[in-house]
């Protein structure tokens, strides 16, 4: 079983905003695979079902992206899941815009929301996949950056990003981790124009 939890914040406001990507990329994962979220618990949505023949549980914590580990260690104790069968979707500005990064473990990057589960956790040994949203200009403050909408550039660019960690969760499914960050931690995506 696999815990996939998408980091984002909830309500109208925050929809297709860049600290959201976590939020798209479980919205397109249920789609695709056909997964409802319908369940509500532990301040989260959730949904149950299969990737890759794999049992899924499919996670939107609604708690806001700076206190997503209470959410996230209540549904690790209740399903029973290891720490090294979840896998965190989170945003990262360090990363160019389109670039995916996967990592078994690391530091929380001054993301607030990986830092909340690590904490919660008690460990930084935590699959990740981190989807690049860029820094702003140096004019922009990054709070606005992140909790802006995307340009239709930027969300053409991110559609595809979101695409390309769906593979490589299905990758890291079936052929596990070390399999998915040699096939995808070198392709580099990142529009020219940007």
């Amino acid at each position: 079983m696999r815990l996939i939890f998408g980091l984002g914040n909830p309500g109208e406001e925050y929809k297709d905003t860049r600290h959201n990507v976590g939020f798209l990329l479980i919205d397109k994962l249920s789609q695709l695979y056909k997964i409802s979220l319908d369940v509500f618990k532990f301040q989260a949505l959730i949904g149950e079902g299969k990737i890759a023949e794999e049992k899924v549980i499919l996670v939107k914590p609604l708690s806001f992206v700076n206190n997503a580990g209470k959410p996230l260690l209540e549904l690790k104790r209740s399903y029973e899941v290891k720490n090294e069968d979840i896998i965190i979707i989170s945003d990262d500005v360090d990363l160019e815009k389109g670039r995916i990064r996967i990592t078994s473990k690391g530091g929380d990057g001054g993301h607030k929301g990986l830092r909340s589960i690590i904490q919660f956790l008690g460990t930084s040994e935590i699959p990740r996949i981190r989807i690049g949203i860029g820094r702003p200009e140096e004019e922009v403050d990054l709070r606005s950056y992140v909790l802006g909408k995307f340009t239709p550039l930027e969300r053409e660019i991110i559609e595809e990003s979101i695409k390309r960690a769906i593979e490589a969760i299905k990758v890291m499914i079936l052929e596990g981790i070390e399999k998915a960050m040699r096939e995808f931690n070198a392709i580099s995506q990142s529009s020219p124009l940007l």
